[in-house]
């Protein structure tokens, strides 16, 4: 399986690299702003930027799945890449995608109306990076592509356990953290799962 993967220097991405690197069934082409030798291994890799559309076009030649482990980087660059990424699926007959969301756009549990960064249920002291993540989640949910975004709360750099609850679009109750090595085993292991597909996946311990 060939996975064109969108935010490989990102702490989920590299987390996810490492379990596909010692999997023979993937192949990983990466759009990465500059390269870095250390992530060559079972990787291509196209220097770009995901704000450019023939990057990520370039990027996603012979994919047969999308991975995005993309951040908000503290302005519009979440949202302006989904738009590309989805219009490079539609021109290369694309239909998987998985996304890393965050927990703020999960439904809240008292009010499944709203996202749960619109209610005292998130801890935030801003919902900045919660409303781009709401785009990129808005601009998926308006195609007609296979998608998932996993949406893990606090994110602290751990163990792999394996061990960890998750729930269609809520976070399980009382989740309070997951690592980032846990949020990139869920990740690995939903590249051949249908389990998920057009929906939001609350993840923690």
């Amino acid at each position: 399986m060939k996975i064109a993967l969108f935010g490989a220097h990102g702490r989920v991405g590299q987390a996810f690299l490492r379990f596909v690197q010692v999997d023979d069934r993937y192949m990983v082409r990466s759009l990465i702003r500059t390269n870095r030798e250390e992530m060559l291994a079972g990787m291509f890799q196209v220097t770009g930027n995901s704000r450019n559309r023939e990057d990520v076009l370039e990027t996603m030649k012979g994919a047969d799945i999308v991975v995005s482990c993309l951040s908000t980087d503290g302005d519009d660059t979440l949202s302006v890449s989904m738009e590309n990424i989805v219009q490079a699926m539609k021109q290369t007959n694309t239909s998987r995608i998985i996304t890393i969301g965050t927990a703020g756009i999960l439904k809240a549990r008292q009010q499944p109306e709203l996202y749960r960064f619109e209610t005292n249920e998130s801890r935030r002291t801003t919902s900045r990076a919660a409303k781009e993540h709401a785009k990129a989640f808005e601009i998926l949910q308006s195609t007609d592509l296979d998608w998932t975004i996993i949406c893990p709360t606090y994110l602290p750099d751990g163990e792999v356990t394996r061990s960890y609850r998750y729930e269609k679009d809520f976070l399980p109750i009382d989740g309070k953290k997951i690592s980032v090595e846990d949020t990139a085993h869920f990740l690995y292991q939903q590249l051949n799962s249908k389990e998920f597909l057009h929906q939001r996946v609350g993840i923690a311990y």
